[in-house]
This record gives structure tokens, sequence and C-alpha cells, in this order.
């Protein structure tokens, strides 16, 4: 009889946990759907975060590769965690209100860090702190940074692409970031600048540098130089295009040229990448084999 009841009991509190969950599951979807389709449109129609369909799956598969420590993690709720949830849905609304959308998507992180701080407590929230902040590379940036960070990025991609071009013989007249061959002007445009490859270049190595980096300083290291490498990385796409329209033509350079170009230029980036690490991982071992 007693396993009887302790089974109801069981069934119980299953019912209930599974009710406040679905109430809580559709606040959220209320209050967040609308932030959350748009952004989600932003993904499909800017190539510049387009990776941010990946973010989510990559958060689901790191919780799930680390369900069975997830559950060894000791609940105990903590009521800060209202507050919050409070102050997320304060970013919500002030964002709503400012029309600022990046605030508003944010605060679904906040929300979700209130949530679990909530019913789970600290650990659980610390357990779970790589892949939440993880979330943020799916959230696109303000336009205010975008328009500030990438005039700079095609002013030194322009810059190196000339320079480039002149250790090929080629005659090349740079005037900011238009680069003007003999028979034909190329424009650095803003895809040309890195930034369409830096945010996914910086995604990526974020979570290469989580399964195969146990050191903290070479992950931070590996993602401050994606920058030189995304915009380098460019350089070279444009320097591809000068040759290409200076001896054949600006035809040439277009079309499945450029499409190609574009990809061979991104796969070479991680090639940089990880010959990076490469690098990094034997730097400490040479070092203790020096001093020893």
């Amino acid at each position: 009889m007693n396993t009887i009841a302790q089974a109801a009991a069981r069934v119980d509190r299953l019912e209930i946990s599974l009710a406040k969950g679905l109430v809580i599951g559709g606040l959220v979807v209320a209050l967040y759907g609308p932030v959350v389709i748009q952004m989600v449109v932003q993904w499909w129609h800017d190539p510049d975060y387009s990776h941010g369909f990946v973010v989510p799956l990559f958060v689901s598969y790191v919780l799930c590769q680390r369900r069975h420590d997830l559950r060894q993690v000791l609940f105990a709720p903590n009521s800060l965690g209202f507050p919050v949830m409070l102050g997320a849905i304060g970013l919500l609304l002030v964002g709503t209100l400012g029309a600022e959308l990046f605030v508003s998507r944010c605060s679904l992180l906040f929300l979700f860090a209130g949530m679990i701080l909530f019913f789970a407590g600290w650990k659980m929230l610390r357990a779970v702190a790589f892949p939440l902040a993880f979330l943020m590379l799916m959230i696109p940036l303000p336009s205010l940074i975008y328009n500030q960070a990438i005039f700079p990025l095609q002013f030194l991609a322009s810059r190196l692409a000339s320079n480039s071009l002149e250790l090929l013989r080629i005659p090349v007249l740079r005037e900011g970031n238009v680069l003007v061959l003999p028979n034909y002007s190329l424009e650095v445009v803003e895809a040309c600048s890195g930034i369409r490859s830096l945010m996914s270049l910086v995604a990526l190595a974020v979570a290469f540098g989580y399964f195969v980096e146990q050191r903290l300083w070479a992950r931070i290291t590996l993602v401050v130089l994606m920058m030189p490498i995304a915009v380098s990385s460019n350089a070279l796409r444009v320097v591809g295009a000068g040759v290409v329209t200076y001896f054949w033509g600006p035809q040439y350079a277009e079309g499945f040229f450029h499409f190609f170009q574009g990809w061979l230029i991104f796969v070479s980036a991680v090639v940089c990448m990880l010959l990076v690490h490469w690098f990094l991982s034997h730097l400490v071992p040479m070092r203790r084999g020096g001093s020893a």
C-alpha cells in the first residue's frame, strides 16, 4: 500500500510540474514569440547572421551531451531569480517601446538566467553558464555598433588588398575603399570587409575551443585572432578578384567565381584557425621542454 501511495504521489508531482512547465512556457512564448520570429527572419535574410540557425542547435547538443552531469547538480532554488526575471521583462518593455531590438533580444537570455536561478539555484546556473552565454552569438549586433565597425574593416581590407596587388606588380590606385585598376574599379563593399565571416568564425572558434581546448587563455587567444584572420582572408578575396579583373576582365570575377571564391576563403580561414590552435597547443610543451 505504501508503494502504491508513493507512486501515486510521484505521479501527482509530475503532473503538477508538467502543468507548471506548460504555463511558464506558454507565458514565455507569448512574451517573446514576436521577438524570436523577427530575429529568425533576420537570420534568413541577412547573410551576416545566417549562423544564428546553428547556435541554438549547438547549445542543445551541449546540454544533451552534459545531461548526465546536469542531473547530478543539486537543486537549490533561489528567490533572487525572481527580480532577475522581472528585470528581464522590464528590459523587454524598454526595448519594445524604444524600438531597440538588441535590448529586447538580450532580455530573453536574462529571463532564462533568472528562471534557472529561481527554480534550480546557483549551481545549476553555473553549470549551464557556457551554453547560456553562447546564445549571445545568435543575437545580431545593434546597428550603431555594426555601422561603427564596418567602415574601419572595409578600409583595412582595401588597404591590405591594395598593398598586395602592388607587390604582384599590378597597378592600382586606392581611393578610400575603392581600388582603381587600369581597366576597372573594385569597391570593397560590406560583404568584403570581413564582418560577415568574422561573426561566423567567432562562433566557430568558441565552439571549437570548447570541445578541443581546456586552457582558458588558449580559447580566448583563438577567438581574438579570428578578427585578423577574417580581415586578411577577405583582403585576399579582393586580391583574387583584382588579379582576375586585371588579366581577364571584370566579367570573369563575378558569378560562379565570386561564389566559389567566398567559400574557398572561408575554408582557408578555418584552416588558419586550426593552424593557430596547433601552434597554441605546442607552445606550452615547447616552453616546458626548454625550461627543463
